[in-house]
């Protein structure tokens, strides 16, 4: 084929405008892009919070329809009400499928791969020149603003009027895109939850423990009988408690009585222990009778295998206390309680009485005891 001076130099020029670009893209540099302007697709902005006023995280997400080279940039223009406040380089991330992670700086003084910075309301990422970082036609970017970014610690404030707002974005030459985000109240969910409270007492049987202690009698709701009392046998009986709560900071079970032991004749069987009624609970020793000193003719005393949450049970176990005109706490827990659990909603709680043959005759020794339930909501 015949080939005229003219056609081998424009063949040359040809070849070193092919050569030098591909030389260039090797370095990373720029060069020349035959692609005309195109939209960038799947653009969406994620808010970490959509209340008008609110600090909010950014989750941007776009297709750089023709990608990004060194030199170029990418912007994203936010509408008028949104603040930026304190927030730069170092609460932004940016990031493409491919390519990974971009190092971020201020400026492209260094050996980072993108320079970021606000100007009012306009963010420019610029890649920076010699440094490597690009993105390929069609890398699918991820842009975090915000303290969801590695490092971050500002964010941007959403404007204060409820409404839609359009984010607008230009990558590469002259690629552009928009998104919207909405700017809404908060919901405010409100519910009642009714108090919740039951207390029962029930009667234990013979042979059952309370605290270590065998009972011997066998008790109701409304009675402790401890029968007829013969001299140097303790006498033991229990009732359970029982508490079902909602009450976010729980209860507290006391009981007292309303006098001594007592008969009608104006004999009493004393507190343990020897009618010093004792506060402290010790373990349980018999009356020590002694002749002229009717307060050591007999006593009793109560104990409790509840284990307060929160606090050390008072009871060891096969202690006792001397029963009280002030009230003594015999069950609780801090928090709610289901009825069931031992240490939660249970507790058993016990009596015991015991005389020497000094104690004086009666058919009629009684008392009254008072439980008191108290929650705290």
């Amino acid at each position: 084929m015949f080939k005229t001076d003219h056609t081998v130099r424009t063949l040359k020029t040809i070849a070193m405008v092919a050569g030098l670009a591909t030389v260039f893209w090797s370095l990373g540099l720029p060069y020349l892009q035959l692609a005309g302007a195109a939209n960038i697709t799947s653009v969406s902005d994620t808010l970490s919070d959509s209340a008008p006023s609110a600090p909010s995280n950014h989750t941007i997400l776009f297709n750089a329809t023709t990608g990004v080279l060194n030199t170029q940039s990418i912007t994203v223009t936010f509408p008028a009400g949104f603040a930026t406040g304190s927030a730069d380089f170092s609460d932004i991330d940016l990031s493409g499928n491919t390519q990974g992670a971009f190092t971020v700086a201020a400026t492209c003084s260094g050996s980072e791969d993108v320079s970021a910075a606000f100007s009012g309301l306009v963010l420019t990422l610029t890649f920076c020149a010699g440094d490597g970082g690009l993105l390929d036609p069609d890398e699918e970017v991820t842009l975090l603003i915000g303290t969801n970014a590695t490092g971050g610690n500002a964010q941007m404030t959403n404007p204060v009027t409820p409404g839609s707002y359009e984010v607008t974005f230009t990558s590469g030459p002259s690629d552009s895109g928009a998104t919207r985000v909405a700017i809404i109240d908060d919901v405010t969910v409100t519910a009642a939850v009714d108090t919740i409270f039951t207390f029962t007492v029930d009667g234990v049987g013979s042979g059952q423990t309370v605290n270590g202690v065998t009972t011997t009698g066998v008790t109701s709701s409304t009675t402790i009988p401890f029968g007829t009392l013969v001299d140097g046998v303790a006498s033991t009986t229990a009732q359970d408690l029982s508490v079902s709560t909602n009450a976010s900071n729980g209860y507290v079970v006391t009981v007292q009585i309303d006098g001594g032991l007592q008969s009608s004749t104006g004999a009493d069987i004393d507190g343990f222990v020897d009618g010093s009624y004792t506060d402290t609970p010790a373990t349980w020793s018999a009356p020590s009778g002694t002749l002229g000193s009717e307060n050591t003719y007999g006593h009793w005393g109560m104990t409790s295998d509840d284990f307060v949450t929160g606090r050390a049970s008072e009871f060891a176990t096969s202690t006792f206390a001397s029963a009280s005109t002030t009230p003594r706490i015999v069950m609780g827990h801090d928090g709610p309680a289901d009825g069931t659990t031992p240490g939660v909603g249970t507790a058993r709680v016990g009596y015991k009485v015991e005389i020497t043959g000094l104690q004086e005759a009666g058919d009629d020794y009684t008392t009254t005891l008072t439980y008191v339930a108290t929650p705290t909501f």
